[in-house]
């Protein structure tokens, strides 16, 4: 069976996303969500369900891939929101004994907002860094 990836990160990097997905793609798995722009003039009408699929995606995932590339002058840039999505992963895992793999780019700079949690969940095993050569 095709194993399923959702890819959380910043909806402005669309190169990445679109790299990443084919990436995902190209080795066999199905890319079932991933950041994509939300229409600024209906914003409010639109995120509520775009935010709840993409959570309801994060639940049938068999891998969520937290593509934290460079941003805003930041190695492994973090946002809240993809930090939100991290921990929703590792919370599926913790409470409902999911077999979610949650794997994360690159380790962030120490200026991440969300750095210490993220290397304490590393070396709790919760999370692990991508490795180039996984299929």
């Amino acid at each position: 069976m095709t194993k399923k990836v959702v890819i959380a990160g910043s909806a402005s990097l669309q190169e990445k996303v679109q790299y990443w997905k084919k990436n995902w793609e190209d080795k066999g798995y199905c890319v079932t969500d991933y950041p994509a722009p939300i229409n600024k003039e209906n914003f409010l009408e639109e995120y509520p369900k775009v935010h709840t699929d993409f959570f309801k995606n994060i639940t049938e995932a068999d891998i969520l891939f937290v593509m934290n590339e460079d941003k805003n002058g930041m190695v492994g840039y973090l946002g809240a929101e993809s930090f939100a999505e991290m921990c929703f992963g590792v919370a599926e895992n913790i409470i409902h004994n999911k077999n979610l793999e949650v794997i994360l780019l690159q380790k962030p700079s120490e200026c991440v907002q969300s750095y210490e949690e993220i290397v304490l969940w590393l070396k709790l095993g919760w999370i692990r860094l991508y490795e180039k050569n996984i299929d």
